[in-house]
């Protein structure tokens, strides 16, 4: 596959902002419309370092009230929420093994490949590198 494809690729499953895309995690019930647009916040700002103090600016409340609504209405915090976004926005091009683990980690905001390595573990069962092997199957 080409690098422009699979760049084009990136953008269908990452987004484009403004335009909605299908994720497990932002298909959840949030009952607030803070908790939404702050799940809606972070995965138009993937690649940026994504704190509680910006996702409850996001959501229009305090960092406290944010953490504690976010967890009762996701039932995980907004670091797990952010971590699986994430690791949802790296798997296809993981799948695809056109771009190397390196660049597909920084593209989905994860500091490093072996951050995005335990996020893959904890949000797959299993490491990018076997689901890269399993898809080329």
């Amino acid at each position: 596959m080409s690098l422009a494809r699979s760049r084009a690729r990136w953008w269908s499953i990452t987004g484009v902002p403004g335009q909605s895309q299908f994720s497990a995690l932002l298909d959840m019930e949030a009952s607030s419309h803070r908790v939404r647009a702050a799940l809606q916040f972070a995965r138009d700002h993937l690649i940026e370092k994504l704190t509680v103090e910006r996702l409850a600016d996001a959501a229009g409340v305090s960092p406290r009230q944010f953490s504690r609504a976010f967890l009762a209405e996701t039932g995980q915090t907004p670091a797990k929420a952010v971590e699986r976004l994430r690791a949802e926005a790296a798997r296809p091009g993981v799948e695809e093994g056109v771009e190397s683990l390196e660049e597909i980690a920084r593209r989905a905001g994860f500091a490093d490949p072996e951050r995005m390595r335990q996020a893959f573990i904890r949000t797959f069962g299993q490491p990018p590198q076997a689901i890269r092997r399993a898809a080329r199957r």
